[in-house]
């Protein structure tokens, strides 16, 4: 494994084209404004490399110099701290510990019912369901402040833009009384860090819808 992590002069990120979890990591690459390599990977034909990095054999998968790091969460908190301009978590340990609950119970409340929606592996229509009467069920959450209950883009608000932009692909359409969430979507969208993390294929998502 030195071997092929000493080959590697930039920081590399091992990524696919449509998965939201990959989508999170390269909206704070871009955010931090990091130059970075990317590896593009078929999830069902992963490459050699990937597979003696990580013994998961999953994206995203970071490699930076000797380091080799997995799982979106802990990607994207090495990146805040290693690249702290600008801070996306806050600074006094309190915050920072709500902060890492609520994307906790993002990923458990919302994230849970979209793994369900693109593998097909559960009762897709009850979480498309679900997912969807949770997200009108909050939106008044997002007319408080410009971004997620904070008045700076922070990881939340990379958590959540990629599932977001991923609704018309789940077949969920938000009704007029999530105009706040509505709203507040379109202000992540229009983010010059969102649109950079794009790729091809998650443009076509929305092109498509």
């Amino acid at each position: 494994m030195a071997q092929v992590t000493n080959r590697r002069l930039a920081m590399t990120l091992f990524s696919s084209d449509l998965c939201p979890y990959c989508h999170i990591v390269r909206i704070v690459l871009a955010e931090k404004g990091i130059n970075f390599e990317i590896q593009n990977v078929e999830l069902n034909n992963t490459p050699e490399d990937l597979r003696d990095l990580n013994p998961y054999n999953e994206v995203p998968t970071l490699v930076d110099r000797d380091l080799v790091l997995y799982d979106y969460r802990v990607i994207v908190e090495y990146l805040d701290e290693r690249f702290p301009h600008p801070p996306l978590m806050p600074v006094d340990p309190v915050s920072r510990a709500r902060n890492r609950l609520m994307l906790h119970r993002v990923e458990r409340d919302w994230y849970k019912m979209v793994d369900v929606i693109l593998t097909g592996n559960g009762d897709v229509e009850k979480a498309r369901k679900d997912l969807r009467d949770s997200l009108v069920g909050a939106s008044p959450i997002f007319d408080q402040k410009a971004f997620f209950l904070s008045d700076e883009f922070t990881l939340m608000d990379a958590a959540l833009a990629p599932m977001l932009w991923r609704l018309p692909q789940f077949g969920i359409e938000l009704p007029a009384v999530a105009r706040p969430l509505i709203d507040y979507a379109e202000r992540m969208f229009e983010r010059e860090s969102f649109q950079a993390s794009l790729t091809e294929g998650e443009r076509e998502l929305r092109q498509m819808a």
